[in-house]
């Protein structure tokens, strides 16, 4: 599976929130990287899978919050979209405990295109939003 190739087309045009993002990013391409080496053991694979679980749930967290502050009209969407994605994870991650080395190619693409089209659709609808208001 190819890597996510980070360019400026992904910025929202919020540095805290394309931090973020490039880091969410940063941490699929790791998943996506590490299956092929065959040598990886589960312990690192379930790691990386709760690291970035976590990571994106601050993230959701700090987004809602910032969108909530500047009383965004979407941000019931923007929250769906974010429960919708914690529960698929959430599922995709325990078919993963059935696996030994690797992370099944269900999840990765799952992944990989959620958060290509979250950012470049979802995301870029709250840009000029909050570009709009001053928000850098």
């Amino acid at each position: 599976m190819e890597r996510i190739d980070w360019n400026p087309s992904f910025s929202v045009g919020v540095r805290l929130l394309d931090q973020q993002h490039e880091q969410i990013v940063a941490m699929i391409n790791l998943l996506i990287s590490e299956p092929g080496g065959g040598t990886v053991r589960s312990e690192t694979i379930s790691e990386l899978l709760t690291k970035l679980t976590m990571y994106a749930s601050d993230h959701f967290l700090a987004e809602e919050r910032l969108l909530e502050e500047h009383r965004y009209p979407a941000l019931a969407s923007q929250q769906g979209d974010h429960k919708a994605y914690r529960l698929k994870i959430v599922a995709l991650c325990r078919d993963t405990m059935d696996y030994k080395d690797s992370v099944p190619a269900e999840l990765l693409e799952f992944m990989k295109e959620w958060w290509i089209r979250h950012i470049l659709e979802t995301d870029m609808q709250y840009r000029s939003f909050l570009v709009e208001r001053g928000v850098k």
